[in-house]
């Protein structure tokens, strides 16, 4: 019985129809993975950082119609929330398991926190292969970095500085096949030497 990993079968709760029956499979097959992610990663943060962090676990709560295409554990500094500041996610679409850290279009003083990735612009730039950027939080799409130009990186950052709905994160993604999932062991040791990539750009 694996504690922390998601099986194939797990991805397949996105499939299913319906708010109530999708929720209920979501509860079932992913939620009790996100809440030891939670608790094993806010503790690894806090190691790391020296910050306290707690982990929000998405309810999909306001929802009253529509069925949630990804869910996720996000990791704050905040006890009440995430959305207003940089903030670290574990997470899955259908088709992608997702791990990022970046600033959401709700985050206060957006302009401000994105410029850590012109800071660092050339550690952003010399990443591992499989890193990319996305966007938009609620989108499976995510470029590779390296298939992007200085001027396409620089133009995501300016986004969110000029964009009310403009967000940028840096990502790391896994198919549901992937090698990584296939033991607890296997991807906690991915998503260790992930976040320790990412934490370059946490300040």
């Amino acid at each position: 019985m694996t504690k922390y990993t998601f099986t194939t079968q797990d991805f397949k709760a996105f499939a299913v129809d319906g708010l109530n029956a999708r929720m209920e499979a979501l509860n079932e097959h992913i939620r009790p993975q996100l809440n030891e992610l939670g608790e094993y990663f806010s503790q690894y943060l806090e190691t790391a950082t020296g910050e306290i962090f707690y982990p929000h676990v998405a309810k999909h709560a306001r929802r009253s119609v529509n069925p949630p295409k990804d869910t996720w554990v996000a990791f704050a500094t905040n006890n009440r929330g995430y959305k207003m500041t940089p903030h670290f996610q574990i997470g899955l679409f259908e088709n992608q398991l997702f791990v990022m850290y970046g600033v959401m279009h709700e985050a206060k003083d957006k302009a401000q926190r994105v410029k850590v990735f012109e800071e660092q612009f050339d550690t952003l730039k010399n990443l591992p292969t499989d890193y990319s950027l996305s966007l938009d939080h609620m989108s499976q799409e995510k470029t590779y970095i390296k298939d992007m130009s200085d001027e396409a990186i620089q133009s995501a950052i300016n986004r969110v500085k000029k964009v009310k709905k403009g967000e940028l994160f840096v990502a790391r993604t896994l198919t549901p096949d992937a090698r990584e999932l296939k033991s607890d062991k296997a991807f906690l040791n991915f998503l260790e030497e992930t976040f320790e990539q990412l934490l370059k750009f946490y300040q």
